[in-house]
């Protein structure tokens, strides 16, 4: 592991400072804002606009990146990303916080693409799924440990969001401080969905699953939990048994993923998180406390890790010169599941209870490993076909255009994707 780690040990701890301020502001705000008194629907406002932000931030990140190279980028959006939250501490009103959110939202996006541009250049296919769940994990472990910030001050001051600066400002000394060279200039930054669909639609939809899921939890988990715990309380311990098991669930499934088809290992966990979804959705009202936050745990164990292993999964059929596209494509995907999926999961909460959260999480993640089987079936169903010629493969089916990344055998699938135009 420490071998596969070594050449973004730097990456990595940049990523973690970063994030630590992240998960300080991401707890910040909205508690800020109730201090304030803004309406609910304010503060709905502005979680959407910061995915809007995000969303654009995915879109514009890769000519960014190629006007003005990976770490360029990634020193301009940190310092931009650090002025935000001192001016939200200084300017507080509803308009003045949705607009900065949405800038905070847009910068993180672009150094989310930075970052998973740069895990995959250095990774190999061998690696790639051990470097993303150390990726992941850090990401959550840091974010929780931001979370608990919030107690070293009172949220009414200055001096959190001013915390919040500093920890987003260091995030690039040691990226800027590093020897290492950068990731090779991209060529072409234009976007395509068709593309980032055929090279393999089991990444890409499963970062959209992972938006669909996660993004409803983060949003509506606490509104589960006060329909069957009476202390409010109870939240906080509850988000951070699903972050630790989650955090948990990514060294192994990342490890067993570099092992085996990277498709079996999804196709399990989502299973397992059907499974633990469907039992909280029913036995939620009927356990005590500590029952919940074991299933909760082992939700988290179990739906947190897809998103690494689906953005491993998609770049094990990518060229070098398609890491960035993919990464902004795959983040994307991922920010329009976070924005559409808590709409849809209140929804069925308003007709079924609180416990309708769990019920739509499973629904989400059975969906996603019923296509990765039946596309997997497909794959077996045209095994034979490989012995023949490439190129008549390619010719003697209508639907070659939308499956031969996981068809063929890795080499070809460079082969071929080399030559396509990402646009």
């Amino acid at each position: 592991m420490m071998r596969a780690l070594a050449p973004v040990a730097t990456l990595l701890l940049g990523v973690a400072i970063l994030l630590t301020g992240q998960g300080l502001q991401g707890v910040l705000v909205p508690v800020r804002a109730t201090m304030e008194n803004f309406s609910t629907l304010a503060v709905g406002f502005i979680g959407g606009v910061y995915f809007l932000g995000f969303t654009y931030g995915c879109w514009r990140g890769p000519r960014l990146i190629r006007r003005a190279g990976h770490v360029r980028v990634f020193a301009a959006m940190t310092a931009i990303a650090s002025a935000s939250p001192l001016l939200a501490g200084l300017w507080v009103n509803v308009i003045s916080w949705g607009a900065l959110r949405f800038v905070t939202g847009f910068c993180f996006a672009v150094l989310y693409i930075v970052i998973e541009s740069w895990l995959n250049e250095r990774a190999t296919d061998e690696n790639r799924g051990v470097v993303f769940s150390a990726y992941i994990l850090i990401n959550m472990t840091v974010l929780a440990v931001g979370q608990q910030m919030l107690l070293l001050d009172d949220p009414g001051s200055l001096n959190l969001f001013a915390l919040v600066s500093v920890m987003v400002s260091l995030a690039a000394v040691p990226l800027l401080m590093s020897t290492r060279e950068e990731p090779c200039p991209i060529e072409d930054a234009r976007f395509d969905f068709r593309f980032l669909y055929n090279n393999s639609p089991t990444g890409m939809l499963g970062c959209l699953t992972s938006g669909l899921a996660n993004g409803s939890f983060w949003a509506l988990a606490p509104v589960f939990i006060a329909a069957y715990v009476t202390d409010l309380s109870f939240s906080a311990w509850f988000m951070t048994a699903v972050v630790l098991g989650g955090a948990a669930g990514q060294w192994p499934l990342g490890w067993l993923s570099d092992r085996v088809d990277r498709r079996y290992v999804l196709v399990a966990i989502c299973l397992a998180a059907v499974g633990v979804a469907l039992a909280m959705w029913l036995l939620a009202p009927l356990l005590p406390v500590w029952g919940i936050l074991m299933l909760g745990a082992a939700w988290g164990a179990s739906a947190f890790p897809i998103y690494a292993i689906a953005v491993a999964q998609a770049n094990d059929r990518a060229s070098a010169d398609n890491y960035v596209m993919i990464s902004s494509g795959l983040l994307m995907m991922y920010g329009f599941g976070a924005i559409t999926g808590p709409f849809i999961a209140s929804g069925l909460m308003t007709l079924l209870g609180g416990g309708g959260l769990f019920l739509y999480t499973a629904v989400v993640h059975a969906l996603l490993a019923l296509y990765v089987t039946l596309r997997r079936r497909r794959r077996i169903s045209v095994a034979p076909g490989r012995h023949t010629d490439f190129s008549d493969a390619l010719t003697a089916t209508h639907t070659a255009s939308s499956v031969f990344e996981e068809e063929l055998e890795g080499a070809a699938v460079r082969r071929e994707t080399s030559n396509v135009s990402p646009h």
